[in-house]
């Protein structure tokens, strides 16, 4: 397996001037979440290492700046994200971590602009960053936990309908708005797990 030459110690550091102490201590768990899925599901550790050191490095900038951004940049916006700009943080990531990071693998960039809102179709990659997120040691809220961090290890496929389902189950009962993106995402998902 050839190795590339991110230095995630180096990474860290710079990535430290940019995010507030809690948000640190997320990403740190999903880093290592992220490496342990990883090592289950037989899945390049460094990259899964990387994305998830870099999933939330645009997160704490102001929404007005994540708009901007995102215009300057010629990076597509979509109508619900104009509505909720806090989910841009995933897209600009991506575009943070190529031009602040230099990170150039695709994969690793796109796991980093998925793991919000998740997708049809997601590579091993981009699921274990979405997981990771949900699931890291410092999460404590979400419904089930303790099953979906379990079925997290054995099947990601299955991990994922459990997670797009509760999140949207959530997003209803609390009347928000829900982003097209993880409905065909959950759509997706349910029908893998229908199948089984």
């Amino acid at each position: 397996m050839a190795h590339s030459n991110y230095d995630l110690k180096k990474m860290e550091k710079k990535l430290k001037k940019h995010l507030d102490h809690d948000r640190m201590v997320h990403t740190r768990g999903v880093m290592y979440t992220a490496a342990c899925l990883g090592m289950v599901h037989g899945c390049d550790l460094e990259k899964c290492q990387t994305a998830g050191l870099l999933h939330d490095c645009a997160k704490c900038m102001p929404d007005s700046t994540k708009i901007k951004l995102c215009v300057k940049n010629s990076i597509s916006i979509t109508d619900y994200e104009i509505r909720h700009p806090f989910i841009l943080h995933a897209k600009l990531g991506a575009w943070v971590a190529k031009k602040k990071y230099r990170i150039q693998d695709t994969e690793i960039l796109d796991a980093i602009t998925w793991h919000t809102t998740g997708k049809t179709a997601m590579t091993d990659l981009d699921k274990i960053i979405y997981i990771a997120d949900y699931i890291e040691p410092g999460r404590t809220k979400a419904p089930r936990l303790e099953e979906v961090r379990r079925e997290s290890f054995r099947d990601l496929d299955e991990a994922m309908y459990m997670i797009l389902s509760d999140t949207l189950q959530y997003l209803k009962r609390s009347g928000k708005e829900i982003d097209p993106a993880t409905e065909s995402a959950f759509a997706y998902y349910c029908n893998l797990h229908n199948q089984k």
